[in-house]
């Protein structure tokens, strides 16, 4: 059963889906276990969308449209709108932009880029975050992680590049088995055609500057060619608009750049670590 808080916090479009699934289901004479057969999923998952427990995943949309859906594609409509409401506060306004990129460059020096984490290197993270989530809304924000990977194989094609500190592939997180199956999750990213994985040694400073020293961030170049900047420190997000400020991220991401090791090092890194 839903809990009070579920119920609440649900966004608008999640309870309109559960609405609407709900008495699509029960105008068939369904009962939940017998649409979860139809749907791939568990009687109790059907409970938990319903009830607003855990909103429709984005698979369960589409398989719902496909069942229940009689071709008018409001389940399908559903899909976006429901994964934007389950990202934190601090993310809304970034993740459409996201969506939408042609170019995506981050640098990331505390832990690996949610866009490249497996499930159990996210679970472990937000599950071990501070102030503590409740278990439903922990598993939700891993979920939402996890779908904004099917970027990686959207049309048109995005270009992504990611430079993490090296002290990211060094930082354990959730156990020795967790870490080993990121780092070869990142190994096999890396050999993505759309993908540069470069790494930012940890005694690049002995060689000159370190253009890492405030921070992350992120630079999107949007389908209109416009360059935004994006950051997020302490549950707090910040999408910089301005061309002047943006064009100074970008000359100091390409200072980090230039301070790497390379693809190839890193890769070769990255599966060494990973004991490949």
């Amino acid at each position: 059963m839903a809990r009070a808080e579920n119920k609440e916090t649900a966004g608008p479009m999640a309870q309109v889906v559960a609405k609407l699934a709900r008495k699509l289901r029960v105008r068939k004479g369904w009962s939940q276990d017998r649409l979860g057969d139809e749907l791939g999923f568990s009687g109790a998952a059907v409970s938990a969308m319903e009830t607003l427990a855990q909103p429709a995943s984005d698979q369960m949309l589409v398989e719902l449209e496909r069942v229940l859906g009689d071709g008018m594609g409001i389940f399908e409509d559903a899909r976006v709108a429901v994964r934007m409401e389950k990202y934190p506060e601090q993310f809304k306004d970034f993740a459409p932009v996201e969506e939408r990129a042609v170019v995506l460059q981050m640098y990331d020096t505390l832990v690996i880029n949610g866009l490249f984490q497996t499930e159990e290197y996210a679970r472990a993270l937000i599950g071990g975050g501070y102030p503590p989530l409740p278990e439903q809304r922990v598993e939700e924000l891993v979920q939402a992680r996890m779908e904004r990977q099917a970027l990686f194989d959207r049309q048109p094609i995005i270009s992504i590049e990611l430079i993490l500190e090296e002290a990211v592939l060094r930082r354990g997180v959730g156990s020795p088995e967790v870490m080993r199956n990121q780092l070869q999750h990142l190994a096999a990213s890396a050999r993505r055609r759309n993908v540069i994985i470069d790494v930012l040694p940890l005694n690049c400073g002995f060689h000159g500057e370190y253009a890492g020293d405030r921070g992350g961030m992120t630079l999107v170049e949007t389908p209109d060619h416009d360059h935004l900047a994006f950051f997020e420190v302490q549950g707090e997000g910040l999408l910089i608009k301005d061309p002047a400020k943006v064009s100074t991220f970008a000359q100091r991401y390409a200072k980090i750049r230039a301070q790497a090791l390379g693809p190839r090092a890193a890769l070769d890194l990255i599966e060494e670590l990973a004991g490949e």
